[in-house]
Formats: structure tokens, sequence, C-alpha cells
């Protein structure tokens, strides 16, 4: 199975703790070696860096552990294949153009005998049943709106297609446009929220401790999801399978 990390914030904020814990689950305290890959909205660009190496050993993981990485909305991804060789083309996250946004999805988990009929624009690049799921979901998502809806149109409109996909086996996926973060549970996945008053929290990964309070203003606030959690000191809360939760501003809002 892969590993995701996610965070959506209220204001642009500085993930290189997540990421550098997180990486080291990328063939280093952990096996998921087969590629890695990372994505961060920028007002309305956004920045993709994958690799088929893994995130423990590749060099362009080691230069964004070191760099500024701000950002409202950051999708990270490590890789164990299962489904789909290990290539630069199956390394997540993927990302698509809808409605004059950009799109990012990761996913863990399998799919068994996964085949979804896509016969418009969204078309799978690799060989993953995780990017035919985010294909069929654009695919669907433009089939049922003509432009782009509100964060609550399109989660009662993704509440109604996740099942669907998930029946067909394990579907852990983290989704943004930019403005929301969509997370989805169907086996093991965690969140928590850092705000005022900001406290230390303690890689499990490595031996690094930060105290965010020394780093943070009051208005800056952090919603972290992952798959399992990345600190030893802090609350995280368990996702119930089935569960599909929405993160806007750095809150759970539905």
């Amino acid at each position: 199975m892969c590993q995701l990390l996610g965070l959506n914030c209220a204001t642009p904020t500085d993930a290189s703790f997540s990421f550098t814990g997180f990486c080291q689950r990328g063939g280093g305290t952990d096996h998921h070696a087969d590629g890695w890959g990372i994505a961060f909205f920028e007002g309305k660009g956004m920045r993709l860096f994958v690799d088929h190496q893994s995130a423990a050993a590749s060099p362009i993981a080691q230069f964004l552990q070191q760099y500024p990485l701000k950002s409202r909305n950051i999708i990270a991804h490590v890789r164990k294949a299962t489904i789909g060789e290990v290539s630069l083309e199956n390394a997540h996250p993927f990302t698509r153009s809808l409605w004059g946004r950009h799109w990012v999805f990761a996913h863990n988990g399998d799919l068994k005998d996964y085949e979804p009929q896509l016969h418009g624009r969204f078309q799978p690049v690799g060989t993953t049943d995780s990017e035919r799921a985010f294909c069929w979901l654009m695919q669907e998502l433009t089939q049922s709106h003509a432009s782009l809806p509100s964060i609550e149109e399109l989660t009662l409109t993704l509440r109604e297609l996740v099942p669907k996909v998930a029946a067909f086996g394990s579907f852990n996926f983290l989704l943004s446009n930019g403005d929301a973060m969509w997370a989805h549970c169907s086996t093991q996945l965690h969140y928590l929220i850092r705000q005022h008053p900001f406290s230390q929290a303690t890689l499990m990964d490595r031996d690094w401790t930060v105290n965010f309070a020394e780093l943070n203003q009051p208005g800056d606030r952090a919603a972290v999801i992952v798959t399992t959690p990345l600190t030893s000191n802090e609350a995280w809360t368990a996702f119930a399978p089935g569960e599909l939760r929405v993160f806007v501003d750095g809150l759970h809002v539905a």
C-alpha cells in the first residue's frame, strides 16, 4: 500500500516539517519506495514534482525539504506499487484541469478489476487503478455540473460518486482544487488541526521537534491529513471507514 499526506491551510503554510518526516516513509523508515510526488498550489497556479525513485533517496525530494514550500493546499504521496509498474507516469499525485482550475488527486489502496468506461477528455497516461479512478471522477463531475459549483455542491456529488469506486476495493484518497481538500477513508486515514495556541510537535520518522508557537501567528491554521500519524505528541483523529471529510481554510467543514 501507499501513504498519503495532505495539508489544507488558512494562510500559506510552510510544509517542510511534515514533508520531511513523510519522505522518510518512502524507503527510509517504511517500505513505500516505488516513487513519490508532491503537488502544491500557489494562487491559481500549481507546482508538481514526481519521481520514480524512493522519496528517502531522491535528490528532488531532498531539495524540496530545503525549499520554502509554502501553500494553502498540498498533497504528497509515497508509493508501494501494486497495480502498474514503477515508472514516472505512475507516480502520484495526478493532475487534471477542469473549469479553469487545477485538480490534484492521490490514492492509497487497491481497486480490483477496475476498468471504468472513460469516453471523454479524461484519459489515463499511466497504468494505475488510481489514475483511472481520478479520470472517472473528473468525467462524472463534468457531466454533473456545467461550471464550477460550490464546495457544498461538489461535496454532495462526490458523496454519490465515491461509493461507486470504493465498491471495487480500498479507496483512500485526497483531492483538491486549491479551494478545498476532500479526504476519503476506506481503511486508514488520520487528521489533526494545528491552530492558536500552537505547541511543539515531534516527528515519528526523524529526530526533529518544532515549536509552532514561534513560527505562526494567531490567524494561522492548518489541517494535516495523513495515512498514519506523523508526530508522537499530538492528538490525531482517525477517520471512520467510508467517511468523506472536507477541509477549507484549515477547518473540517463537512
